[in-house]
């Protein structure tokens, strides 16, 4: 993981004994996202997102303009940055950590899916038990693959350990519908495919079905990556389709924080 370049809680530099509950208490939420130029994508969806699982988790109110200038003062002096912003509830009170990295970068040549039997608990939350995720990604790049596919009973799909996958099947995207998280980069980016006269739509996938599409990708708060091979399946790949993806990608607004 890229250094630190600020940790904040609750919008000031944290005490030791402020840690003492995100280090050693793993019950709460994040959101992640891309900041560039003071910008991110889809901002209000990251709000919308911990409100909802802090109302879920804590049953409690989260102001998002609260969030926001949190997130503000976090970037004062960082125009470009990753962020991560975790929600918790030590007492009754909520805490918000702001993580400052530099900016991440989505890989520049498609990658390889290990398939693994493993699907998220509470999977619609993007919440802080990630051991299974880490573990099986650990496992699949020690195989040779770049990150691990999370599959359910009968080897459904339902998402990469880090982000949401797409299938396309020569005339629409097809997103899993197994359980998943239904993540930013994916909310923000179905409006400009059917913009673009691409259908999309939810339905179950199996690791039986992959190689009857054409092409898959990846998205998450980094950007979209193509998939060229799931286990021994290797996917025959779309240049035009996957350009139309990044393009439909690039022009999500940008919002200023």
């Amino acid at each position: 993981m890229p250094p630190l370049i600020r940790l904040e809680i609750d919008g000031r530099e944290p005490t030791i004994e402020e840690l003492y509950h995100p280090l050693l208490v793993n019950y709460g939420h994040l959101t992640a996202l891309q900041v560039r130029d003071g910008r991110v994508q889809a901002l209000a969806l990251h709000l919308e997102r911990l409100v909802a699982a802090t109302r879920e988790l804590f049953d409690a109110d989260l102001d998002p303009a609260l969030v926001r200038g949190h997130l503000r003062h976090a970037v004062r002096d960082v125009s470009d940055a990753s962020i991560r912003i975790n929600v918790y509830q030590p007492a009754d009170e909520l805490m918000i950590v702001v993580a400052v990295r530099p900016p991440a970068f989505p890989p520049s040549t498609p990658v390889s899916l290990r398939s693994v039997p493993y699907v998220r608990p509470a999977a619609h939350l993007k919440h802080l038990g990630s051991f299974g995720q880490l573990y099986f990604g650990r496992l699949a790049e020690r195989e040779g693959f770049d990150d691990a596919l999370l599959t359910g009973p009968g080897g459904e799909i339902a998402e990469s350990a880090i982000h949401n996958i797409g299938f396309f099947d020569g005339t629409a995207v097809v997103w899993p519908s197994a359980p998943h998280l239904a993540g930013i980069q994916m909310l923000a980016l179905n409006p400009g495919l059917e913009a673009a006269g691409l259908p999309v739509r939810s339905a179950p996938v199996h690791l039986a079905d992959v190689g009857a599409y054409r092409a898959a990708f990846l998205t998450n708060s980094i950007g979209v990556v193509e998939v060229r091979r799931i286990d021994e399946v290797a996917l025959p790949g779309d240049p035009d389709f996957h350009r139309l993806v990044v393009s439909a990608a690039a022009a999500v607004p940008w919002d200023a924080i």
